[in-house]
């Protein structure tokens, strides 16, 4: 009888939990699959962020190393591992090798979808606030999803019709060619509170602190 040869293992627990659905939404964002089917990058500025997509992925072991940015030539942390069965996993949810422009839906559970919604917010989303001078007492805060793919941040748009039954106004920035999704508001707030009303929840903490600053200079907690 021919020898099969070991089957492979994954380092990472194929299993939807919240906190795996927060690291395929940084994935998603920050990280990339290489084209030889096995290997898996997240790159960030903030260590926590990488240390939150190790835990998030169940602890796996794996230490953190620094590549060369090929824009600013600087040195930044990431995350690399090798897995061929989580490669495949992604790649049959979605998450495929070159993913910037043609990535679209994300094939998941519905109810982990706000925990996926926030790792991608932590990856390339952002929340920003300010007083309006031309109303007295008019506080505006914005809640902001980016991608390069039309057809994914239509998905989440759509997603968030369905749950949440927010609109939001989608623009398109023609320097970058990226897509903004933004909320203001009380469709902002809604969403922030699916996001990151549970305190226990994996997320960045500094756009958590962030935003319940924001909220909390007229009131409103998460």
């Amino acid at each position: 009888m021919a020898n099969r040869g070991v089957k492979p293992k994954s380092k990472v627990k194929l299993k939807w939990s919240a906190s795996f659905a927060y690291a395929i939404g940084l994935l998603v964002t920050d990280g990339s699959l290489s084209n030889d089917g096995r290997h898996i990058l997240l790159v960030s500025k903030d260590v926590e962020q990488l240390n939150n997509f190790l835990q998030a992925l169940g602890n796996i072991k794996n230490k953190l190393s620094r590549s060369k940015s090929g824009y600013t030539g600087q040195y930044i942390p990431r995350v690399q591992f090798s897995d061929a069965l989580f490669h495949r996993f992604l790649v049959s949810i979605g998450v495929t090798p070159n993913k910037t422009k043609t990535i679209g839906k994300i094939s998941m559970p519905d109810e982990y979808f706000f925990d996926f919604l926030r790792g991608h917010h932590d990856g390339d989303g952002y929340f920003y606030s300010y007083f309006d001078p031309r109303w007295k007492s008019s506080f505006m805060y914005y809640l902001v999803f980016v991608s390069s793919s039309r057809a994914h941040i239509d998905w989440i748009r759509n997603r968030l019709k369905v749950f949440l039954g927010v609109w939001g106004h989608l623009t398109k920035d023609h320097r970058t060619a990226v897509h903004q999704l933004k909320y203001a508001k009380q469709e902002g707030f809604k969403i922030l509170k699916r996001m990151y009303g549970d305190k226990k929840s994996i997320c960045l903490s500094r756009k958590r602190l962030k935003i319940i600053e924001a909220l909390g200079s007229i009131g409103k907690q998460l």
